[in-house]
């Protein structure tokens, strides 16, 4: 078993009580917090036979790491999840499910990665996929972000991005590009199948062997003064297209 993590903020923390609350090893409260909010809190982990502790602000953001902790942390033991890229596809495949993946390229702000969890997990994605050197790995303030998306969707980092591309099209998956001078937009391609999304970080983009590798780029339109979006709000466009087309 991986050694304990913590999760903070009331959603973050909340999630996990409600799905996997064996898996908390305690929970850390502010005692002079005294909202209904808080007593909901506490009244839902009482009845969940966790742990409860006492500490101030001080203690909690030492915990945390963070000062948005709104009172609460807890040290939970990590959940079981697919252990690797290869195994989650393999389960897929033999359900019959065509994969709607999300690659990340250097994308290196914890409060971006966890947005993107969340959009990748309310959109019913299957993986979110990064780079280990170009990209910020599942801390505190990321699960605090994604509001308990951080559990459940799977994220895996690995080692050499293009040729994790190469792989997944050698299983007949789509990889599709976001590009600012693509020669066609998002709404004009077929997202029904086997489709990987791939989206580069603010500013730089997806890097140049990466775009490379993408068999097709698309674009999202922009009507207005700004150039381009945000990659977790690029996220969601791109992600919510594909599950509207799958209906």
């Amino acid at each position: 078993m991986s050694s304990p993590k913590v999760l903070f903020g009331f959603h973050a923390v909340g999630v996990r009580l409600k799905t996997a609350p064996q898996s908390i090893i305690e929970i850390y409260f502010e005692p002079t917090r005294r909202d209904q909010r808080m007593r909901q809190f506490i009244d839902r982990a009482k009845e969940a036979g966790v742990r409860l502790i006492e500490a101030d602000g001080l203690r909690l953001a030492k915990l945390a790491g963070s000062h948005g902790h709104q009172g609460v942390a807890a040290r939970v033991n990590p959940l079981e999840q697919a252990h690797s890229l290869d195994e989650l596809l393999e389960k897929l495949e033999a359900e019959g499910v065509a994969p709607l993946l999300l690659v990340l390229d250097g994308v290196t702000d914890p409060h971006n990665l966890g947005a993107c969890l969340r959009v990748a997990d309310g959109a019913g994605a299957h993986a979110v996929i990064a780079p280990k050197d170009h990209a910020v790995g599942i801390n505190a303030t990321v699960a605090k972000v994604a509001s308990g998306a951080a559990e459940t969707m799977p994220y895996f980092m690995v080692t050499n991005l293009a040729r994790t591309l190469n792989e997944l099209k050698e299983r007949n998956i789509w990889i599709i590009g976001t590009s600012d001078d693509a020669p066609k937009t998002l709404y004009q391609v077929d997202l029904k199948g086997a489709v990987a999304l791939v989206l580069g970080a603010e500013g730089d983009g997806m890097r140049q062997l990466t775009r490379k590798t993408c068999d097709e780029l698309v674009g999202i339109p922009m009507k207005g003064g700004v150039e381009s979006l945000n990659v977790s709000v690029a996220s969601g466009v791109c992600l919510y297209e594909a599950l509207r087309q799958r209906g």
